[in-house]
């Protein structure tokens, strides 16, 4: 014989505390289907070829085993592999790249544009280039007028039109500072190998140990330093400030 079920049951206590749901992510590919972006693809692929034709020129143009030494050099070989990559994953609906990625790309190649049209071909800048180095002609300028004038503003223009803001952190910043700082440390053992004298032996005029000393080099890569890591704090600033430049016209059952 069973016990009878009372009339009245008892309220059981509350649980003390909100209950904990576990994080559920879902992939952006469960919520909207991938699409292709051939206008994107197109103008990276341009990018890319733009760049590794100044590249090429520059090759052929002069000493190749000098000319892989430059920093622009070296930033638009970096742009050329990052933008055909780019330009294959907008084509074929893939994921983008991360935006580390395409922050720091975008920054190498904006250094070597400020050094040079601020530092090097600047006649006011106690580190402008003089003799042949600043008066290119033919071939030679148009590979400069597009290794430091065309892909940076390129590479810009891809970052501000084509991709979609937030991407960058600020801790990024500091870390986007080791490609500059391994390649002060190539240029000063690159000087040390080679004899002095020889031609060349330092690439860039605020780096050149022979003239100036390991003191002022010292402090004049500080300062460069400082300045370039203003500038991606800058960046970071504007990916966060600058409005979404990619609207998607379809409309899915979430709320993002």
């Amino acid at each position: 014989m069973t016990a009878p079920i009372p009339r009245d049951i008892p309220d059981l206590p509350a649980i003390p505390g909100r209950p904990a749901l576990k994080p559920s992510p879902v992939p952006a590919t469960a919520v909207v289907s991938p699409v292709r972006r051939p206008a994107a693809a197109a103008f990276r692929l341009l990018v890319a070829a733009a760049a590794a034709a100044g590249v090429t020129l520059e090759l052929l143009l002069g000493d190749p085993t000098r000319a892989l030494g430059y920093f622009a050099i070296q930033s638009n070989i970096l742009l050329a592999l990052v933008m055909a990559l780019s330009a294959r994953r907008a084509w074929t609906a893939a994921r983008p790249l991360p935006g580390a990625v395409l922050g720091a790309t975008t920054l190498y190649v904006v250094i070597a544009a400020l050094a040079y049209h601020l530092l090097l071909a600047n006649e006011a800048s106690p580190f402008s280039l003089t003799g042949e180095a600043a008066h290119q002609t033919g071939w030679q300028a148009l590979t400069h007028v597009t290794l430091h004038t065309v892909t940076p503003i390129a590479a810009v223009l891809d970052w501000l039109l084509l991709t979609p803001p937030g991407r960058l952190h600020l801790r990024q910043a500091s870390t986007w500072l080791l490609y500059p700082l391994a390649y002060l440390a190539f240029s000063l053992i690159r000087g040390e190998l080679l004899l002095p004298g020889s031609s060349g032996r330092y690439l860039y005029p605020f780096l050149d140990v022979d003239q100036d000393g390991y003191k002022k080099v010292l402090g004049n890569a500080l300062l460069l330093g400082l300045a370039f890591y203003a500038l991606a704090v800058l960046l970071v600033a504007l990916d966060h400030a600058r409005p979404n430049p990619l609207r998607h016209p379809w409309k899915t059952g979430f709320r993002l």
